[in-house]
């Protein structure tokens, strides 16, 4: 039996009121120790510029670097969908790259459906990625990719005008046929409002409890870096000083000569020494 989850899988739990689990991942390891504590969904962010290749912003990050980082997730993930984002301008410059790019992430980096950041304005490329056959997740409220204009990273949709684009670029993207959408980072009430508006499933982030399912990125779950935590994120663990006070006990087992020792290394008989020791 496939107890695989799908964009059917998003419907359902949103009609039976269940909420649906999303976390990020970037590589084998995690995906595969996030998929067996039974995680919905696994999204590999555009994210990864900042989280694992060290950049400011999301804007660096290609198709190429998706691809790869999708392909090890896919390998670990074998309950959980994965979803893959469309990094900065891999679908901003029409619909032909939009769906091009869109299906490279499929075939080649094996997701299930593509994330992309934006309203209304992407209707166009969100419906041709679905006529490819290739099922879109909306983003709308803070989108990363868009924070040069944002001038930073900002609470969106505060303001009447800002409340009302929102609400219309979600019922937007369900009419373009989306399967779901993340809210980012968006007053909870207008959420809770969106989510009551949608028949789609909102999957939130820093948006509030009402919305239909919630995402946040493993590091900040775990604790990995200490010296970021976001107002929306709730640290399950402190793994960054676990892996520091590894770090050290593994220095200075090595400095003092109490690692290796004998059970961890490998042995050879006496004769073959006293051989070598003869020959050379």
């Amino acid at each position: 039996m496939n107890n695989n989850f799908t964009t059917k899988d998003f419907l359902k739990a949103k009609m039976d009121g269940r909420k649906i689990t999303m976390l990020t991942a970037y590589d084998y390891p995690t995906s595969k120790i996030i998929d067996q504590a039974g995680i919905d969904c696994i999204l590999v962010g555009d994210s990864l510029g900042m989280v694992v290749l060290g950049y400011e912003d999301t804007t660096k990050v290609t198709v190429e670097d998706m691809i790869h980082h999708t392909k090890a997730v896919v390998r670990g993930a074998k309950r959980a969908m994965v979803v893959s984002d469309l990094p900065f301008t891999s679908y901003h410059t029409g619909v032909y790259d939009s769906v091009r790019n869109a299906a490279r992430l499929v075939s080649e980096g094996g997701c299930k459906a593509v994330k992309l950041e934006g309203g209304e304005d992407f209707k166009d490329e969100i419906k041709a990625i679905i006529r490819a056959g290739i099922p879109v997740m909306g983003h709308l409220g803070y989108t990363p990719q868009s924070i040069n204009i944002f001038g930073g990273h900002k609470v969106q949709g505060k303001t009447i005008e800002g409340a009302r684009k929102l609400l219309k670029d979600a019922l937007a993207l369900q009419e373009a046929g989306v399967f779901s959408i993340v809210l980012e980072c968006i007053p909870m009430r207008l959420a809770a409002l969106i989510s009551e508006k949608l028949s789609i499933p909102t999957i939130g982030i820093g948006s509030g409890v009402e919305c239909d399912g919630q995402v946040i990125v493993i590091h900040d779950a775990v604790g990995l870096y200490r010296d970021f935590s976001p107002k929306h994120v709730k640290k399950y663990a402190c793994v960054g000083d676990i892996i520091e006070q590894s770090a050290k006990d593994y220095i200075n087992d090595v400095t003092n000569k109490y690692f290796p020792q004998a059970c961890n290394s490998y042995k050879i008989e006496d004769e073959v020494i006293d051989i070598l020791r003869g020959e050379f």
